[in-house]
């Protein structure tokens, strides 16, 4: 027997299941923004006492030389900042500087000093800083010598209306060349939290390949220096020629304006090659379906793939997106390390013994897909034997994450890790 609805009785039946639709879709909606609340909350109330008890061995600073470059290694904030300064304090021509987070303390006023000193004897300076990352930070502590050309990575663009939305990243790079001649790039922004409180790396180089990291900022400088209305705003940064090929070493930067992700392929890659061991430092693990696959695939031909992230960084709702690939990398044998007691912030992978990168991108969809990043991939075995030994310094202050440990949490993780899961393509 069949039974006919009538045209009205259809579309009473449509408004009932879309108003079902809508309310459900409000009531999950309500539980995570819950579940969220919740997690900021107890995180807000444990911060302080973390903060307090920041401490974690410092791996030291190592020098290596790839091809015609020399390079070091950081691994403490106060070191690297010294030699930063000393380099600004130093330059004869020009200084290009690139961060992501500039804030307005004891630091940061130490950069704006040396910035604004360098332009007064003369030398170009060029500043980019984003806007977003910011806003916290009152605009009156960005008082430049009148010389410095400024960039201040708008918050609001037109692609952000135009564009697919992985076109709107932020800048989260850091970088700062001096004179075409030495230049560093990566994970540290400009504060004194980063300089003694967290566990970052970033890397000097002298030599020719200097040129990739000048190359990657006027671009970046001459891509945004125009107004929304193609005019002009700021005078352009002359490029200029390589003059030589140097595969071992070579930038890799995101450009989500042109909608160019090259970092994400160079991890793809290089977990697809390798053949003995992975070994990645990551603020926020957040991986999309086909890295997450790489490093399954990888574990099980039977490579040593570690992860090592911090155990409470300082985004909560990063550290419970991450939760949820847990269990499949703990099923496949990869090795989970948990940084204790200070915030790991370091963007470092090293394979096989001769592939490495050290940059600005995580390994989540923000950095692989969104933002603005740069990292330097160098295939080099002493630099790459300088980061294993960083990767098992740190791994000596981690805990191993077990599959049996993993198993037996409270049913409530359980539950906001499942909630939390569909933002996961967010970030």
């Amino acid at each position: 027997m069949v039974f006919l609805m009538s045209p009205d009785a259809v579309n009473r039946l449509k408004d009932l299941v879309l108003a079902l639709a809508k309310r459900a879709a409000l009531a999950f909606f309500a539980v995570q923004g819950i579940v969220i609340a919740t997690l900021v909350a107890i995180d807000t109330i444990t911060r302080k006492r973390r903060v307090k008890r920041a401490r974690f061995p410092r791996p030291g600073t190592f020098h290596s030389n790839v091809a015609r470059a020399s390079m070091r290694l950081y691994t403490f904030g106060e070191d690297l900042y010294r030699d930063m300064l000393d380099e600004i304090d130093s330059a004869e021509h020009t200084v290009l500087l690139e961060t992501y987070i500039w804030k307005n303390d004891e630091v940061g006023h130490k950069f704006l000093t040396a910035i604004n000193a360098a332009a007064a004897r003369g030398v170009d300076v060029y500043v980019i800083y984003d806007g977003f990352a910011n806003l916290v930070v009152p605009r009156s502590f960005y008082d430049f010598h009148p010389a410095v050309h400024v960039l201040r990575f708008p918050v609001f663009r037109a692609s952000i209306l135009f564009t697919n939305v992985r076109g709107t990243g932020l800048d989260h790079r850091k970088v700062l060349v001096v004179d075409d001649r030495v230049g560093f790039v990566g994970g540290y922004n400009i504060g004194s939290l980063y300089a003694t409180q967290w566990r970052d790396t970033h890397l000097k180089i002298n030599g020719p390949s200097v040129w990739d990291l000048r190359q990657a900022f006027a671009s970046m400088w001459n891509s945004n220096r125009k107004s929304l209305f193609g005019k002009p705003k700021r005078e352009e940064l002359p490029e200029t020629s390589a003059g030589f090929w140097e595969p071992r070493i070579r930038a890799v930067n995101n450009i989500p304006s042109n909608l160019v992700f090259p970092t994400r392929g160079v991890y793809l890659d290089a977990i697809n090659r390798a053949s003995h061991h992975i070994f990645i430092t990551t603020a926020y693990f957040i991986p999309d379906q086909q890295i997450l696959d790489a490093l399954l695939a990888a574990a099980k031909r039977g490579v040593d793939v570690r992860v090592l992230i911090p155990e409470a960084s300082n985004h909560v709702l990063s550290d419970w997106l991450s939760r949820g690939f847990y269990s499949a990398l703990l099923r496949a044998d990869v090795t989970l390390l948990l940084y204790q007691n200070a915030m790991i912030h370091a963007k470092t992978a090293t394979v096989d013994g001769e592939w490495s990168i050290v940059g600005t991108a995580n390994l989540d969809r923000l950095s692989l897909t969104g933002n603005y990043e740069i990292g330097l991939e160098i295939y080099d075995t002493d630099l790459a034997g300088d980061l294993e030994h960083i990767f098992e310094i740190d791994s000596s202050n981690s805990r191993v994450l077990t599959l049996e440990e993993w198993e037996s949490r409270h049913v409530a993780a359980r539950f906001s890790e499942a909630v939390l899961a569909p933002l996961r393509p967010l970030l």
